[in-house]
C-alpha cells in the first residue's frame, strides 16, 4: 500500500479553506500545500508582522498561490467574533476549516475572558469559531461541496482529563496537565461535533488529526525551563519529524476522499510519534460521551457560541 503523503493531495480548485496558525510550522506547511494543489486559503495569525512574513515566504515559492491573511487570536472571543463577522461580510464559501492554532505548556496565564490560555486557545476559540462559521460550512454542503471541520489534538491527549472544577488553574496548573486537557478537549469536541451534525443528517465531516512528535515552535515559544530545554532544544532535533511531514495528517483529514467523519488521524510510525496518515484510536476518556456533552455544554456557555444544526 502506498504511504501518503502531501504529494497525493487531490486538486483542491475551486475550494476556500481556512487555516488557524498558519504563519509557522503545522499551519504554514498545511497552507503551503493546500494552495500548491489549487485551493484559496486564508491564513489566520495572531501577529501581523509574521504573518506577513510567512505570506512572503509562501508566494516567493509559489507566485500564482491563492492566499490572505487575516489577523486572528484565538485566545479573545472578540477577535475570533470579528473574523467571523468579516468572512460573512464577504459571503466567501468556506470549504474547510482546519482548527490548527495552539500554544503549548506557557506559565499559567489567563485570557482577556478570564480563561486558561491554552484551553482558552486550543479549545475554546476553535469552539466559537466553528459554531460562528457553521452556516458558511452548511451552505458549501447544501450544493455538494465537500465541507470538513479537522480539529488537530496530540498525542498528549492520552492521559488528559477535563478538570471542569478547576478550569482556570487557580487551585493548581501544570502546564503540561493544562496543554493535555485542552488536547482531549479537542477530540472531545470533533466526535461531539461529528455526532450532532449525524444526528441532523448534515454531510459536513468532522474529523481529527495529530502530527505526531513534529519540529515546531510549540515546544520553543511557550514552555519554560526544563521544558524548553529537553523538548525544544533536544527533543526537536533528536526525536522529532520535520513539521512538513506532521502536517500531512491534516492536510490528508481535510483532502483525502476516504477520510470519513469521526475519524482520528495521526501518524503509523512508533507510538504515532512519526510516520504516514492513518487512521489512530483516541485515549479512553475521549471516548466518553457524558463528558463530550458536559464539555459541549460548558463551552457554550463560556463562548455565549450555539452551533445552529440543520
Amino acid at each position: 500500500m502506498t504511504k501518503w503523503t502531501s504529494a497525493q493531495i487531490p486538486d483542491q480548485t475551486g475550494r476556500t479553506i481556512i487555516v488557524t496558525g498558519a504563519n509557522s510550522g503545522l499551519g504554514f506547511e498545511t497552507a503551503k500545500e493546500l494552495a500548491r494543489h489549487g485551493a484559496r486559503v486564508i491564513m489566520t495569525v495572531r501577529d501581523r508582522a509574521k504573518g506577513t512574513s510567512a505570506l512572503d515566504q509562501l508566494l516567493a515559492e509559489q507566485p500564482k498561490a491563492d492566499v490572505e491573511v487575516r489577523p486572528l487570536d484565538l485566545s479573545d472571543l472578540d477577535s475570533v467574533h470579528a473574523f467571523a463577522r468579516h468572512i460573512d461580510s464577504v459571503g466567501v464559501p468556506i470549504d474547510v476549516i482546519i482548527n490548527n492554532a495552539g500554544v503549548m505548556w506557557p506559565p499559567r496565564t489567563l485570557t482577556k475572558q478570564g480563561f486558561e490560555l491554552q484551553f482558552a486557545t486550543n479549545h475554546l476559540g476553535h469552539f466559537a469559531l466553528n459554531g460562528l462559521l457553521l452556516d458558511r460550512l452548511s451552505e458549501s454542503a447544501r450544493v455538494g461541496r465537500d465541507a470538513r471541520i479537522v480539529t488537530v489534538s496530540s498525542v498528549e491527549h492520552r492521559g488528559g482529563a477535563i478538570l471542569f472544577d478547576n478550569l482556570t488553574g487557580e487551585r493548581g496548573y501544570d502546564p503540561r496537565k493544562y496543554y493535555s486537557q485542552s488536547k482531549l478537549a479537542n477530540v472531545l469536541f470533533g466526535l461531539e461535533l461529528d455526532r450532532k451534525l449525524r444526528a441532523v443528517g448534515s454531510p459536513i465531516r468532522s474529523v481529527i488529526a495529530h502530527p505526531g512528535y513534529s519540529a515546531t515552535n510549540l515546544q520553543t515559544s511557550g514552555p519554560t525551563g526544563f521544558l524548553k530545554f529537553f523538548f525544544g532544544s533536544i527533543g526537536n532535533r533528536l526525536m522529532a519529524q520535520p513539521a512538513a511531514h506532521g502536517a500531512w495528517n491534516e492536510e490528508y483529514a481535510a483532502t483525502a476522499p476516504e477520510v470519513q467523519g469521526g475519524q482520528f488521524i495521526g501518524p503509523d510510525g512508533f507510538n504515532e510519534y512519526r510516520g504516514h496518515p492513518h487512521v489512530v484510536q483516541p485515549d479512553k476518556p475521549a471516548l466518553d460521551r457524558d463528558v463530550a456533552r458536559r464539555l459541549w455544554a460548558v463551552s457554550e456557555q463560556l463562548t455565549g457560541v450555539t452551533y445552529n444544526f440543520r
